[in-house]
């Protein structure tokens, strides 16, 4: 969040930025940004950390932030 915050394109923040309209659905503060397309920047910045295992990374952030959506929609049901 913090990375996002302060316009920093990292792995985390373009995470964030990517999923934003859901993490704010779930109650998860979300700071405002003007990323242009979080998908491929995210994946670009992965392929040149790792070429060859950019792929299944992307796939398991991808993956972590919808399970962390998930508990928090869950939990706000209760």
């Amino acid at each position: 969040m913090a990375d996002l915050a302060a316009r920093r394109h990292s792995v985390e923040a373009l995470l964030v930025a990517r999923a934003a309209a859901r993490l704010r659905d779930c109650g998860t503060a979300v700071p405002e940004h003007e990323v242009a397309d979080p998908d491929r920047r995210l994946y670009a910045l992965l392929a040149a950390r790792d070429p060859h295992g950019a792929h299944s990374t992307y796939n398991a952030l991808t993956r972590r932030v919808i399970s962390y959506c998930r508990s928090m929609e869950h939990a706000g049901r209760r």
